[in-house]
């Protein structure tokens, strides 16, 4: 049964409709984000960083991070949108970064070691957080949560 090794609550902020994790190590990641961005499907699994697509222009979504010893299962929940990537990480950390707004403050932590990952990304409030972000700069409206497990 698979066993739930951490859980990270943390804000992000999304501009132009995007934001990415990378590498914490920036020269672990060929192309930083935000090139080669562009707004389109709602996770891209690009080397060392994950693309994702936001149903708003300007906001505060919320990001879940679950790290687990082996895949667990879809957590429960109305999703609007799932994805399934897979993520080389070699500091073990994870940078969260807005197309414009660059990095957010804190890193997200893996793992101490280097480990290619397996993640699943389910998010929702994507329509309430389009029509929302029209009048003003919503917070926590879009959820996300990513459960990361080790590639075996």
């Amino acid at each position: 049964m698979p066993e739930l090794l951490s859980r990270e609550e943390v804000p992000v902020e999304v501009d132009f409709y995007g934001f990415a994790l990378q590498d914490f190590d920036d020269g672990q990641v060929p192309v930083g984000f935000p090139e080669g961005w562009e707004r389109g499907p709602f996770l891209t699994s690009r080397p060392g960083r994950l693309d994702f697509t936001s149903g708003g222009h300007t906001h505060t979504a919320t990001l879940v991070i679950e790290v687990w010893d082996s895949e667990p299962s879809e957590p429960a929940g109305n999703w609007e949108e799932t994805a399934l990537a897979a993520i080389a990480c070699k500091s073990g950390k994870l940078e969260a970064r807005g197309v414009a707004s660059g990095p957010m403050p804190e890193p997200v932590t893996l793992s101490d070691g280097s480990e290619t990952w397996q993640i699943r990304a389910v998010c929702s409030g994507r329509g309430e957080v389009e029509a929302a972000a029209r009048l003003g700069v919503p917070e926590g409206v879009e959820r996300y949560v990513l459960q990361f497990w080790p590639h075996s």
